[in-house]
């Protein structure tokens, strides 16, 4: 978590394939520990083809039996037909404006938000930015994206950042 943290959390991402592989991980982690998947994180990359949309939305009935025998992943079938389902909407957020990155990041009119947390119990679940983000990927397909889903995604990905400003990386995710 500490290499986690400090490497990469916060830090604005803006590499399609990595933004999908952040929605999916965040999906998978409903009702888990961030710890479990990033424990399992490689083995989710190696399952699902380094999170490749593209061959992703041609896995069929093979594909997910050999998935849901996988213990090194989450075998959840509803998470892992999301994955699915959701690489299906991801290309056509692609076609549609160009790249996801485009699209996901309108939501903070394309820049992070600063907060400037004191504390960590200052830091909350869920935003309304988040509460929108959901209720529209929900609106065109997406799964397993609820608003502390949508939340968490937004601060792994430096959409929002959530260092408390005591904390080194607070100025670091800025530059």
């Amino acid at each position: 978590m500490i290499q986690y943290h400090d490497a990469e959390w916060g830090t604005p991402l803006h590499i399609d394939q990595e933004l999908f592989e952040f929605i999916c991980l965040e999906g998978a982690q409903a009702g888990l520990s961030w710890q479990t998947i990033l424990n399992k994180r490689e083995n989710f990359r190696k399952a699902f083809d380094n999170f490749d949309p593209q061959k992703i939305v041609k896995y069929g009935d093979d594909k997910i039996s050999r998935l849901l025998q996988n213990a090194g992943i989450i075998r959840n079938k509803g998470k892992i037909n999301a994955i699915i389902s959701n690489a299906a909407v991801f290309l056509q957020l692609q076609e549609e404006y160009g790249s996801f990155d485009k699209y996901i990041w309108k939501f903070v009119d394309h820049k992070p938000i600063l907060n400037k947390r004191k504390e960590m119990s200052d830091i909350p679940a869920k935003t309304d930015i988040a509460n929108l983000m959901s209720k529209e990927l929900k609106k065109i397909g997406f799964k397993f994206v609820g608003p502390t889903i949508c939340y968490a995604f937004m601060q792994a990905t430096g959409m929002v950042n959530d260092h408390v400003v005591s904390c080194f990386r607070y100025k670091e995710v800025q530059e």
